[in-house]
């Protein structure tokens, strides 16, 4: 779902809403609930990074985040995943593994979200998120297939050789996640370097 606390206030009520009576519909039913968490720019927020999608996920969309999920879960919204954007500070993480577990929700678990992005930036995300207590995976997809599959349908890469691709792709996630989670924050490579 797409929710940037300074967006559209009634349909951030609306999406909230409905997204509290088909939480609320799962518990009951003992069903699970992953949730994607988007944080969209508002024109206002682009506005004040020079119109940067760089800067606003850098500067902006992490305490957005934070705000997201403390305010959906006011709203009665009660995911046992949250599904999050990828974020470039170990920092911003634990803050938003912080909130997602907030008042009681210790059970309740992150992981991270490629959101289309490149595959050295996701390796940066996954390298952040790895080693914050609440994180527990990563929930990638077209970071790993999508410029593959392109080739393969301009007729530029075999399917084998794309299927190749692909799968290294995916490996390089797991590797870099398992990596990473099993260092220390301050044996850990800096934000921007990515754990290979």
């Amino acid at each position: 779902m797409r929710y940037n606390p300074d967006g559209e206030e009634q349909l951030n009520r609306r999406q909230a809403a409905r997204l509290a009576e088909l939480s609320a519909w799962l518990s009951e039913r003992e069903r699970k609930l992953l949730f994607e968490l988007l944080v969209p720019a508002t024109a206002a927020q682009l506005a004040q990074v020079a119109g940067e999608q760089d800067r606003y996920d850098r500067e902006l969309r992490p305490a957005l985040v934070v705000r997201a999920i403390a305010e959906l879960q006011d709203s009665g919204v009660e995911p046992d995943i949250w599904k999050i954007e990828g974020l470039d500070a170990r920092e911003d993480c634990e803050r938003a593994a912080a909130q997602a577990r907030t008042d009681g929700r210790e059970r309740v678990s992150c992981v991270v979200l490629g959101r289309g992005a490149s595959i050295d930036r996701v390796a940066d995300w996954l390298a952040q998120a790895a080693t914050v207590p609440g994180y527990v995976g990563f929930a990638i997809g077209r970071t790993i297939w999508l410029d593959a599959l392109g080739e393969h349908f301009a007729g530029r890469l075999h399917e084998d050789a794309a299927t190749e691709r692909i799968a290294g792709n995916y490996r390089r996630m797991i590797d870099t996640y398992a990596a990473a989670a099993t260092t220390t924050p301050s044996t850990r490579a800096p934000a921007g370097q990515s754990v290979r």
